[in-house]
């Protein structure tokens, strides 16, 4: 009983060693990606709502642009 537990679990990582190796493609072709650069694929929905507020955080945090970053402009995080 625990040897054919040992092969079934030897074939088991001997078929995991091969998937691993196997080559990796991109999931999106090269034809397919004029469909995500459709607008309709933007984050933000209204481009002068987001404009205006990152404006009013950079003016409440004192600091310009590095929207992308943690922390604020004065240094205390």
């Amino acid at each position: 009983m625990v040897r054919a537990l040992k092969r079934q679990l030897l074939i088991l990582s001997v078929c995991s060693l091969n998937i691993a190796c196997a080559s990796i493609e991109p999931w999106v072709q090269p034809y397919e990606r004029e469909n995500l650069a459709d607008p309709i694929m933007s984050v933000n929905r209204n481009p002068v709502a987001s404009a205006y507020t990152h404006h009013a955080f950079g003016a409440r945090e004192g600091s310009r642009g590095a929207d992308g970053g943690a922390g604020g402009g004065c240094g205390c995080n």
